[in-house]
């Protein structure tokens, strides 16, 4: 049934942009993880490059749909999926650019805290690669997406944890705490999407039966 749906050279072209882009994605949030354990503002300048790359192929993997690549009800439901992993680049961005504005060092605990989350999201990003690479190789898509509930479970987690912490925190004004509490906010916020995309391939998938 897949090789029917997914056979045709068109297909496989989305197919292979798809995974393009969700590979796009798990690199720019490595190179975020790794900008922010550095506490280096430079480093992170390669997320908005990446989100830029990953925009282009998305639109390329929109065009290529539309122009006829895959039947037309499974059309729309994979569009929603790319526009969501596409939301992921947005979060990732935009925490990006709120640490451009974060004071030179935070508190040290709440910092591990956003690398460890941070860390997290990069492996969820791996993880959704594979989940959906399980679309075509017959293995267990709800064993994946299990997964990825558990790590957005331990985003959930420390993103309370962080929170408590964050209201015993003095902040110097409004827009220091502004932009601190936006940081946290599309930083735990990207895996919140990922299991949305997860969660789509579980549509996709019925509605390729």
């Amino acid at each position: 049934m897949l090789k029917n749906v997914f056979g045709g050279n068109t297909e496989q072209k989305v197919i292979d942009n798809i995974r393009k882009h969700m590979q796009i994605l798990f690199s720019a949030s490595g190179c975020f993880r790794n900008g922010l354990e550095a506490w280096d503002k430079a480093q992170m300048y390669c997320v908005a490059d990446l989100e830029r790359e990953g925009d282009s192929v998305r639109r390329e993997i929109i065009s290529t749909i539309y122009e006829g690549a895959f039947l037309p009800f499974l059309r729309t439901n994979i569009c929603r999926f790319v526009e969501i992993v596409d939301e992921a680049f947005d979060a990732l961005k935009d925490a990006a650019f709120e640490f451009e504005y974060l004071g030179p060092e935070i508190d040290r605990e709440v910092r591990e805290d956003c690398v460890k989350i941070a860390d997290i999201n990069r492996q969820m990003c791996e993880m959704l690669m594979i989940a959906f690479d399980t679309l075509f190789d017959k293995g267990d898509l709800r064993e994946k997406t299990l997964a990825i509930r558990i790590f957005e479970k331990k985003i959930d987690d420390l993103k309370f944890d962080l929170i408590s912490k964050l209201r015993k925190k003095e902040v110097k004004d409004f827009w220091e705490g502004r932009i601190l509490s936006d940081f946290i906010s599309y930083l735990t916020h990207i895996s919140d999407v990922i299991e949305d995309a997860s969660d789509y391939l579980h549509i996709i998938n019925l509605s390729m039966r």
